[in-house]
């Protein structure tokens, strides 16, 4: 199959049919909507917690690392001797946060900012691709796919005209955007792994790049998963037959429908919380506090430490009042590798069934 060169954005041509303007439309409204629907928990760990961890579970998998949620929080308490995959999926949600962090901090998505993501992603300093030689490839039949860009001068003049219509306005709907930067990176496929990963969190730092969301808490990598074929299969669509409208479509579907289910999940967690606050202000009144609230909603594995630090209390105090919200059933202990953690039962499975 023959080098695949993306063009040079802007698009030389109007991509917005009337079909896309109304699901534009449908789907800004529904993400407008999860903005102000996370507004109702005010401590924005709890969501960005719970919702990064989801993503970066999600995200991998489609790239065929696969973990289990049990695995997943336990990463996130720093247990040391993880599964590979377990690691893979830890460095997402890292990469996820360090680029919510720079688009933050400088109100810019640049390239060099993607280089710093993709670098916290994979762990190694490879960088942009140097070498030819790279395609992809059915995973079922061996047959090659397309054929990316394959030389350093062309990659890096690229994503120089890419990063150059990430930050600079156009007529063009932000979610419209959106689609047409994600298909430009996946076809540029500027490095040698995580390209699919990277892709996947450029989509939530681009949104927020916008104003367009205010934390990092619409991911489509589980609206991806259900739609796999489709994904594949429209992406290598524009770059054959220059089929935009579909692929932009199913773009925008997944923000529609994935805002939706998010505002659903978000619900879900804020009415958990404000029953368990009920519960231990009626049985344990003498230890509830709004701290503990957050602090068992932050992570779903708790442990001592946590409660130690954040309410400045003694471990003997803290471990007191972990036992007495198992003994009530908010809690459940569990031993891993000889230390204790307690788990929040109910926020544990909400997040376990996804969105």
């Amino acid at each position: 199959m023959k080098e695949f060169s993306p063009i040079k954005l802007p698009l030389s041509h109007d991509v917005e049919s009337k079909k896309i303007l109304k699901k534009t439309i449908l789907a800004n409204k529904a993400l407008a909507a999860l903005n102000e629907v996370a507004k109702i928990i005010p401590n924005h760990n709890i969501l960005i917690n719970s919702l990064a961890l989801q993503e970066a579970k999600d995200s991998s998998e489609i790239e065929n690392i696969i973990t289990t949620h049990d695995e997943l929080y336990i990463a996130d308490l720093d247990i040391k001797h993880l599964t590979k995959e377990t690691k893979e999926v830890q460095n997402y949600k890292n990469a996820l946060l360090k680029g919510y962090g720079l688009v933050g901090e400088h109100k810019l998505l640049l390239k060099r900012h993607i280089v710093e993501i993709q670098k916290e992603l994979e762990q190694n300093d490879a960088g942009i691709r140097r070498q030819s030689g790279t395609n992809l490839k059915n995973a079922q039949t061996g047959e090659v796919i397309f054929v990316p860009p394959q030389k350093y001068e062309e990659i890096e003049s690229l994503l120089a005209n890419l990063e150059s219509y990430m930050n600079k306005p156009n007529e063009l709907d932000a979610l419209v955007n959106m689609a047409i930067i994600h298909y430009q990176f996946e076809t540029i496929h500027p490095f040698y792994d995580g390209n699919g990963r990277t892709g996947r969190i450029i989509n939530i730092l681009y949104l927020i790049l916008q104003e367009l969301l205010e934390l990092p808490i619409l991911y489509l990598s589980n609206y991806i998963i259900q739609n796999k074929r489709d994904y594949y299969r429209l992406l290598q669509e524009v770059r054959t037959n220059g089929n935009w409208e579909d692929w932009i479509l199913y773009m925008l579907d997944g923000v529609e429908k994935t805002s939706l289910e998010t505002i659903t999940l978000i619900q879900d967690i804020a009415k958990l919380m404000k029953e368990t606050k009920h519960i231990i202000r009626e049985r344990l009144p003498k230890i509830y506090s709004k701290d503990l609230i957050e602090i068992l909603f932050s992570h779903p594995y708790t442990k001592i430490d946590f409660v130690v630090d954040e309410l400045n209390v003694t471990r003997k105090t803290a471990s007191k009042y972990l036992v007495e919200l198992e003994k009530l059933g908010v809690l459940q202990e569990v031993k891993i590798k000889n230390s204790k953690f307690f788990i929040n039962v109910e926020l544990f499975n909400r997040l376990r069934r996804g969105i």
